[in-house]
């Protein structure tokens, strides 16, 4: 194992919880305290350690992923002092200190990641996802490699209805997956732009541009309204619509959601 530091505050457990929260992520699995993935055809285990994560192994190509799926690039002192201002969220900083919103390290696992929680549950979702992967993707020793693009262009609806897709949704991931756009060449363009490229594909709406922007590119302003427990959060906690909860999270919607849809979960009791 080798050490990766990461910005702090970091909370190794609460940063992972995601990936334990509804059950098995094949993709991203937790297994015997620590986290596996599939990089480059390697599979990597990531486990904590006092300022950062102990990684197995550590290289230019896994430290990348390791710190893209660990929310590294969020700079959480600026949102932590915003924060310490607000309503709701000023218990949950302190309550969730040091939790850093995992990122998707691929921008079509993402999308099909989203594509698979439209309108489920997220258990629902995750079991889909598991199946696809299965059938899909390529087992190392314990978790398996998302599937790739390449190879879910090649399947056919009925494969995907096989492992627990609707008809709909199966047309939109492989839509997605022969779709005639280079997602890597996303990430330079500004948030409106984006989401207008995606939403131009079959099955990708605002909800999904939005977490895609929320949970891949990391965007400081993403905030996905269409979100129900997001929805719920504002009615419940602030008694406020969803969008003018976001107006008044401005400039850190995509963190404000993150802690709030985790707090949830982790700490109910804090609102």
């Amino acid at each position: 194992m080798s050490f990766l530091a990461l910005p702090p505050p970091y909370d190794f457990d609460l940063s992972t919880e995601r990936f334990r929260a509804f059950g098995v992520d094949l993709a991203n699995l937790w297994h015997e305290g620590g986290l596996h993935r599939i990089v480059g055809g390697r599979e990597i285990r990531i486990e904590r350690a006092p300022g950062g994560v102990d990684v197995d192994p550590l290289d230019d190509e896994t430290r990348a992923v390791v710190l893209k799926l660990l929310g590294a690039e969020f700079e959480l002192d600026p949102f932590y002092a915003w924060a310490s201002g607000q309503p709701v969220l000023a218990g949950l900083v302190l309550r969730l200190a040091g939790f850093r919103p995992p990122l998707a390290p691929d921008p079509f696992e993402s999308l099909v990641t989203s594509i698979t929680a439209q309108q489920v549950s997220l258990f629902s979702a995750f079991a889909i996802r598991n199946r696809m992967t299965e059938r899909f993707g390529d087992r190392g020793r314990h978790a398996y490699a998302f599937p790739a693009r390449d190879r879910l262009a090649r399947a056919t609806e009925e494969q995907l209805v096989a492992v627990g897709f609707s008809v709909r949704k199966a047309e939109y991931v492989i839509g997605l997956a022969r779709a005639e756009i280079d997602l890597d060449a996303l990430a330079p363009l500004d948030d409106d732009e984006i989401r207008t490229r995606l939403t131009a594909i079959r099955g990708l709406g605002p909800w999904t541009a939005e977490w895609f922007l929320a949970r891949h590119l990391a965007r400081p302003r993403a905030w996905p309204a269409g979100d129900l427990v997001l929805r719920k959060a504002a009615d419940v906690l602030y008694g406020l619509d969803v969008y003018e909860l976001g107006r008044r999270l401005d400039p850190f919607q995509n963190l404000s959601a993150h802690y709030l849809l985790t707090g949830t979960r982790v700490v109910p009791a804090a609102a």
